[in-house]
């Protein structure tokens, strides 16, 4: 049995369209693709299997969530992204902060990943503490990932889509990128993280977690060594993650 996904109008999916279009152009002029993959990730990653609470329902946009340490820089990806959400207001915020995510890989050159639109929008926005610490190691992320309803692969998967952007000091407390294009989505994560650190390149102590964790270390090598497989893996992951609470099984 697949998802069952809520039916959304015509009219909605014309939207979800042209919106996509109006994204393309946004992130591709402002360079703007990893900020606008964590404004997706966050959204999702704060969903708590055991309570059905939290998840990718549009509370990122409101202060309280905004204010959450891990989420610091984020306000601008709202800020950005406003004047494209006020040309389309039938689509949820909900649906809109995942779109922009999907679209962000895409435009990046990564795989495609697919949206099913007719998210809610919900009024509270979760506890904080929900999120990665980047200064943990695997069993950390096994907890965080654990309480969102994802796998061993999922994670490393998705450390992958840290191909995209730099860490800011200001923002998480380290400085610099994972890869040397940052803007490009492809596999150097992985070949990074296993030639070891360069000058000007960052490996944070939850990427190096994934090196000496037994079940992690072979998905990095396999993803090194095979980037198809890694798009394969990455938009399966990225799919559950932006669809964490919204679809039925």
């Amino acid at each position: 049995m697949g998802k069952t996904y809520p039916t959304v109008s015509e009219e909605y999916q014309k939207a979800v369209e042209k919106c996509k279009r109006k994204l393309r152009g946004l992130i591709a002029e402002k360079n703007c693709a990893p900020l606008m993959l964590r404004l997706a990730w966050h959204s999702a990653g704060t969903y708590d299997v055991n309570t059905k609470t939290g998840g990718p329902f549009g509370t990122i946009r409101h202060a309280a969530e905004l204010a959450h340490e891990a989420n610091r820089g984020l306000d601008i990806a709202v800020r950005l992204l406003e004047p494209i959400k006020e040309q389309f207001p039938i689509l949820s915020y909900a649906d809109f902060y995942q779109l922009a995510g999907v679209v962000a890989v895409e435009v990046t050159g990564g795989p495609e990943v697919p949206f099913h639109p007719g998210r809610e929008d919900k009024p509270e926005p979760p506890e904080e503490g929900r999120l990665p610490d980047a200064t943990k190691g695997s069993d950390h992320l096994r907890d965080v990932f654990g309480h969102m309803g994802l796998s061993d692969q999922d994670i490393v998967a998705l450390s992958g889509g840290h191909t995209l952007g730099r860490c800011h000091k200001e923002r998480s407390g380290f400085e610099g990128a994972w890869t040397a294009n940052p803007l490009i989505f492809d596999n150097s994560y992985f070949k990074e993280l296993l030639s070891g650190e360069k000058e000007g390149l960052i490996q944070l102590p939850s990427d190096k977690a994934l090196l000496t964790d037994p079940v992690f270390r072979p998905l990095v090598e396999k993803y090194a060594a095979d980037e198809d497989a890694f798009f394969v893996d990455y938009a399966e992951a990225h799919l559950k993650l932006s669809e964490l609470g919204f679809a039925e099984d």
